[in-house]
């Protein structure tokens, strides 16, 4: 694929170098410079001066002044042209003569110091002399297989070395002691230093002219079979990919990154980098092509022309211009060397920040997002494509030149709906990986202001995301385009960041009354009773807590009962001013009594008598219509029981006095047994409700946490109930024999067998009897293994005891105490370990007593 790498510029016309004279020549050509020489095949040397112009138009032109010409009388060509800028001095090989001439007048130096039998010759540029004011010479001798190695001096020349190849050498090029030869046959690497040859590839040179030239350090430029351009080392490898050029090319130039080759008809120029052909130039009848410092010269046999590469920046936005991105990017990454380094960052970050750009308007998002990372894009650049998504207070403004061409994203995508969505989808993934790294830093809020506009319009679940958690979306411009959306969900979620709960409750709360519509949240009470549960601003609560309970009272009273305790206690909330708001909404008020009492276990009467008589209350107005026992009120008389059964805080009294004429019969037993009036509750339970069972479970929880004689007590009660001498039922009997049979442990046997009719068979009790045997006998083997016990605890005791006497304790009016130093008056004192005495009162010093304890051996204290 073509690119303008080169213009052909004229350097030295005709006319300027031989006239009318047309059987003149150009033969050879030597650029050092603004120095131009030029050799002809009438054996003169012509000396330019190039002058570089610059038009108006940004053309570059060439001016070439002619100094001088000098007539070597040899009547032979000049074959070859080098200077020696170090030593002011130009090599000219003519003859088979390299001859040492100046540089300025083209005088041969006075020495006469020259070089003979070379039949051609080259620099080495990277010499391995070191001294500075010689200069290299590698030369073909006339002699058959011979190199020679030379040092030019200002004056004089000197042989270094005579090596002998294994075939006729055609071409040469050196660095430090590697020759790069072309052979007869072949090329080869030799070193000169060591003798050490390294075969490279064969070739033929009666059918082909070889070229050998040095591209780099320690890298060679050969032509090859099969119209390749091939690049080797002095090791013997390839480290590039050869370059495609002319079967018949004739001679090589390098102008990084480029190839350039010329053959009968054409320039060619080949890219380093992707060994692609970038330009051809039609160029007739030229046989001299070569690289000076980075300017590459050709020329026919009458005129000089210089090839001018444009600049690399130029190149690469023709390339960009022309979509061909991975092109451009090769050739920026391959301008770094040419480049300074600063310059080269920001000029390859715009490079990517434009590539990226085509490749995005080419709806190759992945592509387009790597170069937009890598070119670290304001990422607000890319935003500003998509109308309207940039805050109205955004201060950008577009990078200038352009990184692209388009104004917006109706351009780029020509209108086209499907490609408008898949590029709005993609700023959407882009930015939402970009908010949380470095490129968003100080734009934040343009980011997810876009975002949110985004998410919106597309009606994304990331919306939601975005704003319950950080983010920087500007109020202004978000609300505006949420509510033209109709996201007013969202819109209250904004308001709710921003701080500002009251306005986001009055949409929510439209919402759900249906005054506007937004099907976000299906469960939109729910979620307003849950905010206001964790609301910590109180005025709200207070002021929707009407509309909350008059949608649900049993939901709505979860902005009182699941409100956090700490948050009660901060705003010192009294559980009396509520139950007075909640007197119209009577579940709400007994849900929150029921939240106090049994949640909160607040051990306060009135909420517990309160809580009993709204359950009583309850029941009492299910009962009067409806005589069927339904679900509602069978949960309430069992929530009832369950209050009077585990609460001793209410008015029982009271309870009872309400209970009194109806039914409960349940409940007033419970209240009875409260009041320990256990006959009366006993009488209910097994005359009135026939509930043997609910008699039986009665002594048992009424004996909770007591000790055991109150629960035989109780069941003992039970049994005189049911062995009522005014009875004779039958029901009765067997449930006196079943209490027996199944609570054997709870009885007085002894007491038992007193009160039970004579008329009763053994065998009626047989189950009675043998549990109460067993308990009889499991009861005197347990206190002989207590006795035991203490019999063996005793005397461990006696045996201390007597280990403690040890010794006995004199005490007399002549002792005295160790700590005070004053003598014992009362036959009391205090004796440690070590068998110091002290008063009592003395022993009481704490410290004194710790000192004495740690400076003691033994671990007992006698007193």
């Amino acid at each position: 694929m073509s690119v303008k790498a080169f213009k052909l510029v004229s350097a030295v016309e005709r006319e300027m170098l031989m006239g009318d004279k047309n059987y003149i020549n150009i033969e050879c050509i030597e650029c050092c410079g603004k120095n131009l020489y030029v050799g002809t095949n009438d054996c003169f040397i012509y000396h330019f001066l190039l002058d570089e112009k610059m038009s108006t138009a940004g053309k570059i032109t060439f001016a070439a002044t002619k100094q001088l010409h000098k007539y070597l009388g040899l009547k032979k060509p000049v074959s070859e042209l080098k200077a020696a800028s170090a030593l002011t001095r130009l090599l000219v090989l003519c003859d088979n003569t390299i001859t040492l001439v100046n540089m300025i007048n083209l005088e041969p130096v006075p020495t006469g110091a020259r070089i003979k039998g070379a039949v051609t010759f080259t620099l080495n540029e990277n010499p391995v002399s070191g001294d500075p004011f010689c200069v290299e010479v590698c030369i073909i001798s006339v002699k058959r297989r011979t190199i020679q190695m030379f040092m030019v001096f200002e004056d004089r020349v000197q042989i270094v070395k005579e090596v002998f190849t294994p075939e006729q050498p055609c071409a040469v090029a050196v660095d430090g002691y590697y020759l790069c030869l072309a052979l007869t046959t072949q090329y080869i690497i030799l070193n000169y230093n060591t003798g050490v040859s390294q075969d490279l590839f064969p070739y033929c040179s009666d059918e082909k002219r070889p070229i050998v030239k040095r591209i780099g350090r320690q890298e060679f430029l050969l032509a090859g079979p099969g119209g390749l351009g091939m690049f080797a080392t002095v090791d013997g490898i390839s480290q590039r990919a050869p370059v495609h050029w002319s079967e018949n090319v004739i001679g090589a130039a390098l102008c990084f990154p480029y190839v350039v080759a010329l053959d009968d008809e054409f320039i060619t120029v080949h890219s380093m980098l992707d060994q692609q052909q970038k330009q051809t130039l039609p160029f007739k009848e030229g046989h001299i092509l070569q690289d000076f410092e980075g300017k590459v010269i050709v020329a026919t046999n009458k005129g000089v022309y210089i090839l001018v590469p444009l600049p690399l920046e130029k190149q690469i936005q023709d390339l960009l211009a022309s979509h061909r991105v991975e092109e451009a990017l090769v050739l920026a990454k391959g301008a770094r060397r040419n480049i300074p380094k600063e310059k080269f960052q920001v000029m390859y970050k715009r490079i990517l920040q434009q590539a990226g750009f085509i490749q995005f308007a080419q709806l190759q998002f992945l592509e387009a997002k790597e170069l937009f990372r890598s070119g670290q894009l304001d990422v607000r650049e890319l935003i500003s494509l998509y109308p309207f998504l940039l805050p109205t207070s955004s201060s950008f403004i577009r990078s200038h030149p352009p990184l692209h061409e388009y104004a917006d994203l109706n351009q780029l995508t020509q209108g086209d709906q499907e490609k408008m969505t898949k590029c709005k989808r993609f700023l959407m993934s882009y930015l939402n990986e970009v908010r949380s790294t470095e490129v968003a830093n100080g734009y934040k809020e343009d980011i997810d202001t876009a975002l949110l506009k985004l998410y919106a319009e597309a009606n994304h679940e990331s919306l939601l995301d975005l704003l319950v958690s950080e983010n920087f979306c500007l109020l202004t411009d978000s609300a505006a385009w949420l509510e033209k959306h109709k996201k007013y969900f969202a819109l209250g979620l904004l308001y709710h960041y921003n701080g500002q709960d009251a306005a986001a409750l009055q949409l929510w709360v439209k919402i759900v009354d249906g005054d506007i519509e937004d099907s976000t949240r299906s469960d939109l009470y729910e979620y307003i009773v849950d905010f206001l549960t964790f609301c910590s601003d109180q005025d709200l609560v207070w002021k929707y807590f009407e509309w909350v309970l008059q949608k649900n009272e049993e939901v709505g009273v979860q902005i009182f009962t699941k409100r956090p305790l700490e948050e009660q206690e901060k705003n010192n909330i009294n559980p009396d001013d509520i139950i007075s708001c909640l007197n119209k909404y009577p579940k709400a008020r007994v849900k929150y009594l029921e939240y106090l009492v049994l949640e909160r276990k607040i051990e306060k009467e009135k909420y517990h008598t309160h809580l009993a008589v709204l359950y009583l209350e309850a029941i009492l107005q299910l009962k009067s219509v409806t005589t069927d026992n339904c679900t509602e009120a069978t949960e309430l008389l069992l929530k009832l029981r369950s209050l009077l059964q585990k609460s001793d805080l209410y008015r029982i009294h009271f309870i009872l006095d309400k209970i009194q004429g109806t039914d409960l019969h349940m409940e007033s037993a419970i209240l009875y047994g409260k009041l320990e009036e256990h006959e009366k509750a006993l009488h209910i339970l097994v005359h009135e409700l026939k509930d043997y069972h609910a008699a039986e479970e009665y002594c048992i929880w009424n004996s909770e946490n007591r000790d055991m004689q109150y629960r035989r007590r109780l069941f003992h009660m039970l049994l005189s109930v049911y062995l009522n001498p005014g009875t004779s039922d039958c029901a009765l009997v067997m449930a006196a024999v079943d209490l027996l049979n199944n609570h054997a442990a709870e009885f007085d046997a002894s007491l038992v067998l007193q009160v039970v009719p004579d008329s009763w068979s053994v065998q009626l009790l047989s189950p009675f009897l043998a549990g109460a045997v067993r308990q009889s006998i499991h009861t005197k083997r347990m206190t002989q293994a207590a006795l035991g016990l203490a019999q063996a605890e005793n005397l461990i005791y006696k045996y201390e005891k007597v280990k403690q006497r040890g010794t006995p304790v004199l005490l007399s009016d002549k002792k005295v105490c160790q700590v005070c130093q004053n003598p014992f008056c009362e036959p009391v004192f205090v004796r440690y370990p070590n068998g110091g005495m002290v008063h009592t009162h003395c022993a009481a010093d704490s410290h004194l007593n710790s000192n004495m304890i740690h400076h003691s051996s033994s671990s007992s204290n006698q007193t």
